[in-house]
């Protein structure tokens, strides 16, 4: 990372930047130029990895990609404002962002789907209490994102 000053470490920070992200940008392999596709998202640890789940119609491009290619990245933001200054150059912007890559998949069962599901839900409404009837499960996609790389910076 070229601006060190800026660079968060603290694995309890990196946390709360995610959990204050409400979209996931998803970049696949597709040919000569990346697909960046916009997602809601839950985050969580396992196996002291950092996993993000995605919630996506059964069919389409994204889809496919994935089944073609396993590799992507990832980028979030949060904390947005501009800093006014006299002089255009002074002008900053302020933000807090996470920046990755690794390897994503389909996950292939119910109750894994509905996990995943719930996780998801339960970052946007703070609920988890969800029910999920299997024709619902069976009518989506759950994309696993496995971290392999993760960057985390902040202009505050």
């Amino acid at each position: 990372m070229r601006r060190t000053d800026r660079e968060i470490l603290d694995e309890k920070k990196i946390l709360q930047i995610i959990e204050a992200c409400d979209c996931c940008r998803l970049g696949l392999c597709d040919g000569e130029a990346p697909y960046v596709v916009p997602l809601n998202f839950a985050h969580c640890m396992e196996g002291g990895k950092h996993i993000f789940y995605f919630h996506s119609a059964k069919a389409g491009r994204k889809i496919e990609l994935i089944r073609k290619n396993k590799k992507a990245g990832f980028e979030m933001d949060t904390a947005h404002s501009v800093q006014s200054a006299v002089k255009a150059c002074g002008y900053t912007f302020k933000y807090q962002s996470v920046i990755g890559q690794g390897d994503v998949d389909l996950v292939k069962t119910r109750d894994k789907k509905r996990k995943a599901l719930q996780m998801i839900m339960g970052h946007y409404s703070g609920r988890s209490d969800w029910q999920f009837e299997d024709q619902m499960v069976d009518a989506v996609e759950i994309i696993r994102l496995e971290v392999s790389k993760l960057s985390c910076k902040e202009n505050m």
